[in-house]
C-alpha cells in the first residue's frame, strides 16, 4: 500500500475513535508489510498531529471499561500496561475514576452475581473471586460481600 494511503487510513482511524500508540503501530507495520522504520516515522507524524495521545486514550480507556463495563482500577492498569502506556499516564487515568461511582458498581456487580449462586454453599468465596477478577481490591470487595451476604436469608 502506497505510504500516503496507510497514513490516510490511520488518520481515519483515529479521527473514529481513540487509539495508543501501540496498536497505531502495529496497523502501520501491517499495511506497510513490516517496514518497522517507516511505521514508526508515521506514528510519530500522527502523534506531533495530536491524532494520537496516549494520555488521552489511557484516560478514555479507564472511563469506559470502568462505567460501562464494570472494571476495577487493577484490571485497567494491567490492561493499559499491556498495551504499553506509561505509568504516569495511568495514574493520571485512573485518579479520573470517581471512587463513589465505583463502589457503587461494585456492589451493583456482586449483588447481581449473588442472585446467580444462591443456594451455593461457598457463595462467598465465589463472590469475592468474581470481585477480584473484575479488578476490585480486596479490601474493597470484603466489606461488599459482607454486606451482601448480611442481607439474605438462607
Amino acid at each position: 500500500m502506497e505510504k500516503e494511503k496507510v497514513l490516510s487510513y490511520l488518520q481515519n482511524l483515529c479521527v473514529k475513535r481513540e487509539c495508543c500508540s501501540s496498536d497505531i503501530l502495529k496497523k502501520a507495520e501491517k499495511a506497510l508489510e513490516g517496514d518497522r522504520a517507516e511505521a514508526q516515522r508515521m506514528l510519530e507524524a500522527l502523534v506531533a498531529d495530536r491524532f494520537v495521545d496516549d494520555a488521552r486514550y489511557a484516560a478514555a480507556f479507564a472511563r469506559e471499561k470502568s462505567s460501562l463495563t464494570g472494571w476495577g482500577p487493577d484490571k485497567i492498569r494491567y490492561a493499559l500496561l499491556m498495551k504499553g502506556i506509561s505509568k504516569p499516564d495511568i495514574a493520571a487515568a485512573l485518579e479520573e475514576i470517581d471512587p463513589e461511582t465505583a463502589g457503587a458498581r461494585l456492589e451493583k456487580l456482586v449483588a447481581a452475581k449473588c442472585k446467580t449462586l444462591q443456594g451455593d454453599p461457598f457463595i462467598k468465596f465465589k463472590l469475592i473471586k468474581y470481585a477480584l477478577s473484575r479488578g476490585y481490591r480486596y479490601d474493597d470487595v470484603g466489606p461488599v460481600v459482607e454486606k451482601i451476604l448480611s442481607g439474605l436469608s438462607f
